[in-house]
């Protein structure tokens, strides 16, 4: 089967605009039964009580079950909605849409193919554990078969909304005379973004082994290709699964690389240089060197107590690639716990050939 992936690119006004997908859906730019997954960055904190994240997912989803006439249920089995708080420095707020459809010409050789994945609702116990890692893992290989990827080497970015702990799930927990892996909120993400990198990790055959210990602790064990972000508006795993593959047409193809660290501009460039065409969309991670310093240059992200580091990482991040592309409409997502190299993270491009 031939299939084609199309993408838009829509900026916002705030995090219920859906305006612009609503206008592209009337114009017939896109077929709302044929999008799979909306990526998008939304102002807020990116910390456990950013709603807007959550505000915004339940606009698009009453959107699209409005323009399909169907039930919100029935847009949460077939579209993947990951919206990542924190637009920080000169990001802007944006959507990538994604959708795809049976395509009558031949194969013109590797195209970008997008797989989804789903994973059931995570238990607040197994947040940040092991039934985290192994449940995703199976999902990204499930996604990757929706998406006609047979080779790990050819699946270039792996976007993952991943659930976290709130004080109502952990004692939700508790009274059961249960564990969870943390009882502070804001460490939950930084665990659940984790375990869900160590589950495409294994996945994809990065690593050979996924122990619960390592989560958050062997810096050793990541994956060169995952980018996950936690949220307080769900309890699964959303997993979109973003490669090139033979079957598919169109004029679109997606390449990577990683970031050493937050400035290293030169693995964005290796990238554009790799997909040969214009960028249409960037899709990178980032994070506050653990180590505290950048280079041999103390940074202080760590130590401020007003604003916390993975909100100070987006922006050093996100005009570092706006330099390179010379455009802010990015996503950057904050916390690269186990993806990439500490301190660093996977950068996406996906480019018009």
């Amino acid at each position: 089967m031939v299939r084609r992936t199309r993408l838009l690119c829509l900026p916002t006004a705030g995090p219920s605009d859906t305006a612009a997908l609503a206008a592209a859906i009337d114009a017939g730019e896109v077929d709302p039964a044929a999008i799979v997954a909306i990526i998008g960055k939304t102002e807020g904190n990116g910390c456990v009580n950013d709603f807007t994240r959550g505000y915004a997912t339940l606009a698009l989803k009453l959107l699209l079950a409005g323009k399909l006439g169907c039930p919100l249920a029935d847009i949460e089995k077939r579209v993947a909605i990951v919206m990542s708080g924190g637009t920080e420095g000169g990001l802007s707020p944006h959507l990538l849409v994604f959708s795809r459809e049976a395509a009558p010409a031949a194969a013109m050789g590797p195209r970008l193919a997008i797989g989804i994945g789903l994973t059931r609702d995570f238990k607040p116990e197994e947040i940040g554990r092991t039934s985290q890692i192994e449940e995703t893992a199976l999902a990204v290989t499930l996604a990757m078969k929706d998406a006609g990827i047979a080779s790990p080497a050819d699946v270039h970015f792996v976007q993952i909304k991943c659930p976290l702990l709130t004080k109502e799930r952990i004692e939700e927990a508790t009274g059961g005379g249960l564990t969870t892996a943390t009882d502070d909120a804001y460490h939950s993400m930084a665990l659940s973004r984790g375990a869900s990198a160590l589950g495409v990790a294994l996945a994809l055959g990065e690593i050979r082994d996924a122990p619960e210990a390592a989560i958050c602790n062997d810096w050793s064990l990541y994956s060169r290709v995952a980018s996950t972000s936690a949220g307080v508006e769900l309890l699964r795993n959303e997993i979109v699964v973003l490669g090139n593959a033979a079957d598919w047409v169109g004029d679109l193809v997606v390449g990577h690389d990683v970031m050493k660290d937050a400035i290293d501009a030169d693995a964005a460039r290796r990238v554009l240089a790799g997909v040969g065409g214009d960028a249409v969309a960037v899709l990178a991670k980032a994070e506050a060197s653990p180590s505290g310093v950048i280079r041999g240059r103390r940074h202080t992200m760590l130590d401020d107590s007003d604003i916390h580091s993975t909100r100070h990482a987006r922006a050093l991040v996100g005009g570092v690639l706006a330099g390179v592309i010379g455009d802010t409409m990015l996503y950057v997502s904050g916390g690269a716990e186990h993806q990439g190299p500490a301190g660093g993270g996977p950068v996406a491009i996906i480019g018009r050939v």
